[in-house]
């Protein structure tokens, strides 16, 4: 087999190198640990992924692979989730526990739900996000609550974005679940994360331990350009590198700002690429959990706080006995900068914690920025990201039937030829990818070398 280099020691690269077998192998990373954005942090004697990551995947290959990973030393449990509306906690999907809203709009929330199905089937596909939410929920529940959380999370108006990447990651309540939920508490949670996996104890990153034994990995190793043509890549620490086949992890934004000699129409097409950035910030204090949810969701339009987590919930080994730890995401990108600094968010942070009753008083509080964070699929997205991947293809990139759509079938994955340049994982493909999209793209990359 020819030598591959990878460029990236996240879970994306590991998973490449492992399932084409680590002495086939050259990972170069940029930094001085491997991860990527599942990597966990230690800091203030707690432990801090980079968001909420819990394994939830319905792939029994990367269940076993995960469980191998931490030897079997993992917890399994049934999630809380809530929302929190103007002082009121709203069991997750709010869509179907219509009975937790305030009285002011409870029925106009029913009512307003049940027209927009009486008119579905004569509706035409809706031509943005905003059309389907409003189609799915009606305008009340949509303009109060998802549209509020889609400006947060997404960080632009929901008519901004397109329809391709919903699939079921919204969901889609039927007549009866809304009718039964706006009476009363359903039984059972209609979410689709229902039970998940966490390890025991070194946080999430733990669950791929398997992938980076004997990886061959050379930390430190930031491109500083890439000719394609020549296959050569100069690292920023002054190291030069010879490929014969790669496989970049990297964001496909960053590996074409990279590259040398690209035309103008594939640069411009690479800035309507747009992706959020998310400022993650980690609070302690000395007392247990003040609420039970593993995570939740904020929907009030005055509050910069996003989705939280209680790490102390995934795991109790994740924080000091007696404390909690609570990371809250507030998010950022060219569609809505941050207009205050990373200090004064943090402030303002723990202000709403203390407003919503999860701490009483913050004993530390750090924050930590994280470019990317999550694909927008904005109206521009598929023809920006097609102009990129033509371009690719002349140093041996081979289209893939599934290239341009967010999320990939494993299911019906079909077979292919790869050839000397392969994109895997979240960024590098531009997808709406989880840590097990991820995984599994690298099994069918060994498949098909």
């Amino acid at each position: 087999m020819e030598k591959i280099t990878i460029l990236g020691a996240g879970a994306s690269g590991l998973s490449c190198s492992f399932h084409l077998g680590h002495q086939n192998c050259d990972i170069f990373e940029r930094n001085s640990f491997s991860g990527g954005h599942i990597y966990s942090h230690n800091r203030d004697g707690c432990i801090w992924d980079e968001g909420p990551h819990v394994s939830f995947t319905q792939h029994q290959y990367v269940k076993d692979l995960f469980e191998e990973s931490v030897e079997g030393n993992f917890l399994e449990y049934e999630v809380n989730l809530s929302n929190y509306y103007k002082g009121n906690w709203i069991p997750h999907p709010a869509q179907s526990n219509l009975w937790a809203f305030p009285q002011s709009i409870r029925k106009s929330c029913l009512d307003d739900f049940l027209k927009s199905r009486e008119k579905i089937e004569s509706k035409k596909k809706p031509a943005n996000y905003l059309d389907w939410i409003e189609e799915a929920f009606g305008k009340t529940f949509a303009n109060t609550f998802t549209a509020i959380y889609t400006d947060k999370y997404w960080t632009c108006n929901p008519s901004q974005l397109a329809t391709d990447w919903v699939g079921n990651r919204v969901f889609y309540p039927d007549i009866e679940t809304v009718k039964k939920g706006y009476i009363s508490q359903p039984d059972r949670s209609s979410h689709y994360v229902k039970k998940v996996r966490y390890p025991s104890k070194g946080g999430y990153v733990n669950f791929l331990n398997k992938f980076r034994n004997n990886a061959k990995i050379h930390f430190n190793h930031e491109v500083e350009f890439i000719d394609f043509e020549e296959k050569f890549i100069k690292f920023k620490n002054g190291k030069q590198h010879q490929y014969e086949r790669l496989i970049s992890t990297l964001p496909i934004t960053e590996l074409i700002k990279a590259a040398i000699k690209v035309p103008n129409k594939v640069m411009s097409a690479v800035k309507r690429l747009r992706c959020s950035s998310v400022l993650l910030v980690n609070v302690t204090a000395n007392h247990d959990p003040l609420k039970p949810f593993h995570w939740l969701y904020v929907y009030d339009k005055d509050k910069i706080s996003t989705r939280i987590n209680h790490i102390d919930l995934l795991s109790p080994n994740n924080t000091p006995i007696g404390k909690t730890g609570i990371q809250v995401e507030v998010y950022s990108s060219p569609y809505r900068p941050f207009n205050i600094s990373h200090q004064d968010i943090c402030k303002r942070v723990v202000q709403e914690l203390q407003e919503m009753g999860l701490i009483k008083k913050p004993e530390t509080a750090h924050t930590q920025f994280v470019q990317y964070a999550n694909v927008i699929f904005d109206h521009e997205r598929r023809e920006a990201q097609e102009c990129v991947l033509t371009w690719l293809e002349q140093f041996g990139l081979k289209r893939e039937k599934d290239d341009l759509d967010p999320m990939t079938d494993w299911q019906t994955q079909d077979s292919i030829k790869l050839g000397q340049l392969v994109l895997a994982g979240r960024f590098a493909q531009w997808k709406y990818f989880w840590s097990d999209d991820c995984i599994l793209r690298g099994k069918f990359i060994g498949k098909n070398f």
